[in-house]
C-alpha cells in the first residue's frame, strides 16, 4: 500500500534525575556529596533512505517514544543516556506542524538527517552544589522534560519527469511501455489510485518518470482526489501531458490540455514554467477526421511547446518521445 501523507507524535525521551547521594565508607563517615548526574534522553531522529519509498510504516504505527535518561547513583556516576529513536523516512518527506502545517524541515534529498524531538538533559547530582558555606548540599536537580511534537509527513515524489493527464488518458500504459513499472491497467478512470514510478532507459542513460493519477478538474479545491495528487507534481523536473486525442476522449485535445494547465496554475502557479511535454495519445484511434489533434499540435507549435504523437498502445513514436524527454536533461 501506497501512503503519501500521515499524522504522527513523537516524544523524546526525559533526562535522568540527579543523585541526591553522600560518601559513607569505612573510616570517612563524612565524605560529602558524591551525587552523579542524570543521563540525557533519547532523541527521536528522521533520516531519509533508499530503503524507504512510502510512509506505509507510519500507518500502523503513529506514535514513538524514545528512552528515558537513567538516574544518577553515588560514587558520581552518571546515569546512563535513554536509547535514540531512528525512523527512516523517503526521499521527498516534507515534515509539517499539525494542525497549522507550517513548514518544519525537507527531505529533499537521500541521507539527510534530522533531530525532530530532542531529548531532555539530565539533572546535576548534589556533587555540583557543594560550597564553602554548603559542605552537606541536599539539593540535586530533575532531568528536564523531553520534547514533544506532533507533525504532518507528507510525501512528494522525486522524479525527472511526471505524466500528467485527465483519468483514462493511458499514463499507465505509456509508464509500462517505456519503464519497468507494472501498474494497474483498465478502461475505466481511476484505475491509478497512487503514483507508480518507473526507470526510463534511453541509448545509455536514464531517468525516473512518475505516473500521476489523473486529475480532474476543480482538482485544485480537492475534487476526485485532487490535493493527495498534485503535490507530487510539485518535485518533477519535467510535465509530460498525455492527452487522449481519440474520437472516446470525454474532452477535446486542446480543451483537456487547458484544463490540466488550469489546475496546476490554481494549485501553484509556479509549476507552468516547468519544462514540457505534450504527448498526443491514443494516435491509433484516429479517423479522418483530425481537427482536435490538429488544433492542439497548432496551439502548441505556436507557444513553442515540444509535441510528439504517440500509441502507447502500440508502441508507436516511443523513441522520439524519449529522444525528446531526454534533450530537456542535456547539458547546454
Amino acid at each position: 500500500m501506497f501512503v503519501d501523507r500521515v499524522i504522527v507524535s513523537f516524544r523524546a525521551g526525559d533526562g535522568g534525575d540527579g543523585s541526591r547521594s553522600f560518601r559513607r565508607e569505612k573510616f570517612i563517615p563524612r565524605g560529602g556529596p558524591d551525587g552523579g548526574d542524570g543521563g540525557k534522553g533519547g532523541d527521536v531522529v528522521l533520516v531519509s533512505s533508499p530503503m524507504c519509498q512510502s510512509l506505509t510504516d507510519f500507518k500502523y504505527q503513529r506514535q514513538f517514544a524514545a528512552g528515558a535518561g537513567g538516574a544518577g547513583s553515588r560514587r558520581k556516576c552518571t546515569g546512563r543516556d535513554g536509547d535514540d529513536v531512528v525512523l527512516k523516512v523517503p526521499a521527498g518527506t516534507v515534515v509539517k506542524t499539525y494542525p497549522d502545517e507550517k513548514l518544519v524541515f525537507d527531505f529533499d534529498r537521500l541521507d539527510r538527517r534530522f533531530v525532530i524531538a530532542r531529548g531532555g538533559q539530565g539533572g546535576r547530582g548534589n556533587v555540583h552544589f557543594k560550597s564553602s558555606v554548603n559542605q552537606a548540599p541536599r539539593r540535586a536537580e530533575k532531568g528536564e522534560k523531553g520534547e514533544s511534537i506532533q507533525v504532518v509527513l507528507e510525501l512528494k515524489l522525486i522524479a525527472g519527469a511526471g505524466l500528467v493527464g485527465l483519468p483514462n488518458a493511458g499514463k499507465s500504459t505509456l509508464i509500462s511501455r517505456i519503464s519497468n513499472a507494472r501498474p494497474k491497467i483498465a478502461d475505466y478512470p481511476f484505475t491509478t489510485l497512487f503514483p507508480n514510478l518507473g526507470v526510463v532507459d534511453y541509448r545509455g542513460r536514464s531517468m525516473v518518470v512518475a505516473d500521476i493519477p489523473g486529475i480532474l478538474e476543480g482538482a485544485h479545491r480537492g475534487e476526485g482526489m485532487g490535493l493527495e495528487f498534485l503535490r507530487h507534481v510539485e518535485r518533477t523536473r519535467v510535465l509530460l501531458f498525455v492527452i487522449d486525442v481519440s474520437p472516446y476522449a470525454p474532452l477535446p485535445p486542446l480543451r483537456a490540455f487547458q484544463v490540466l494547465r488550469g489546475e496546476l496554475e490554481r494549485h501553484q502557479p509556479q509549476l507552468l514554467r516547468k519544462k514540457t511535454l505534450v504527448l498526443a495519445n491514443k494516435i491509433d484511434l484516429l479517423g479522418a477526421d483530425r481537427g482536435g489533434v490538429d488544433a492542439l499540435r497548432n496551439f502548441c507549435r505556436r507557444h513553442t511547446i515540444p509535441y510528439v504523437e504517440i500509441s502507447a498502445l502500440t508502441a508507436t513514436n516511443l523513441d522520439p518521445m524519449k529522444k525528446a524527454l531526454f534533450a530537456f536533461h542535456d547539458p547546454a
